[in-house]
């Protein structure tokens, strides 16, 4: 069903989380062709936007084919991310701009980044404000609060619509969670009834039986997908009702000729070696396969032994 974040089409409720280190433009160009509504990129330091250098340069780069796609940007201070959203909007012209609010790794934290701004809710309303300015579309990623003594997700999700933001995107769990134990649910629901604007789920989501018992637990309008779609992209094709390649062996031949398009040779056998142990996971044997995948020292080697492990 088609539908709009701010004033953003999208084709349908199933969103990529931003994944740092998996997102690039290969691995979101793989999910957009399993049918994914809206791209969200890796995130990326709004002072690493100031301070351009190439790696930045290659972590902002995107593709005509992505759209509509949401650049994810982190940062501590609201001055930062003013001068990185309009930089980013200029130059890459993503339909939107996320703020990465539910971060919760030690060294994001500590830097008064990702989740540490939820408690801060003044200067979080400053960094939306500042992002808003641009004039585009903005979304906020969160989490519920950084533990269960400190859940200030209805509260924080208020803030963010009075500030401008256009959509919210909650992860059911606190910071104490990281990334362990079954969502609150509940939790995702108050933040849906707390706010006019559309409110995402995400968060364990590993399968379409749950992707739809979600919603159903939270009145969500869509839902987020992170690392379970990463392990198998197939399940956006399953959420969107999307046709595939008949095998995952084909998709990652599909994703390796995509990653040498877009990197140098190392980059794309780092990268392919990456995913296709994910994809490699329920097979038996599979300590013995990922010691031979990794000893490959060229792509053709990749494709001789994926080829060895997908079909003897």
């Amino acid at each position: 069903m088609e539908w709009k974040i701010g004033d953003v089409e999208i084709e349908n409720q199933i969103v990529l989380a931003p994944m740092a280190g998996i997102c690039d433009s290969a691995y979101r160009r793989i999910v957009k062709s399993m049918g994914c509504g809206l791209i969200e990129t890796e995130m990326v330091s709004t002072r690493a936007v100031m301070h351009l250098n190439r790696k930045t340069r290659e972590m902002l780069h995107m593709t005509d084919y992505e759209r509509p796609i949401a650049q994810q940007i982190f940062g501590s201070d609201s001055e930062s991310f003013k001068i990185a959203a309009e930089y980013i909007y200029k130059n890459m012209s993503p339909e939107i701009i996320d703020i990465n609010m539910g971060c919760p790794v030690p060294q994001v934290v500590k830097a008064g980044e990702g989740v540490a701004l939820m408690e801060d809710l003044p200067k979080a309303s400053k960094i939306i404000e500042a992002c808003k300015r641009s004039g585009k579309v903005v979304s906020v990623k969160c989490r519920i609060g950084m533990n269960p003594e400190k859940i200030v997700i209805e509260e924080f999700a208020r803030m963010c619509e009075s500030s401008g933001a256009d959509m919210i995107t909650v992860h059911g769990r606190t910071r104490s969670m990281m990334y362990e134990g079954e969502p609150l649910y509940d939790y995702i629901r108050i933040a849906k009834n707390a706010v006019k604007i559309p409110v995402f789920a995400n968060g364990g989501i590993d399968s379409k039986e749950k992707a739809e018992m979600t919603m159903s637990k939270t009145g969500a309008d869509g839902v987020m997908l992170a690392r379970f779609g990463f392990e198998n992209p197939l399940l956006f094709a399953e959420l969107t009702n999307t046709k595939t390649p008949d095998t995952k062996y084909t998709l990652i031949m599909e994703q390796l000729d995509i990653a040498t398009e877009c990197f140098d040779e190392l980059f794309a056998l780092t990268y392919i070696k990456k995913l296709s142990s994910y994809f490699m996971k329920k097979l038996p044997g599979t300590k013995k396969y990922k010691q031979d995948l990794y000893k490959c020292g060229s792509v053709g080697l990749v494709r001789e032994v994926l080829g060895r492990i997908f079909w003897g």
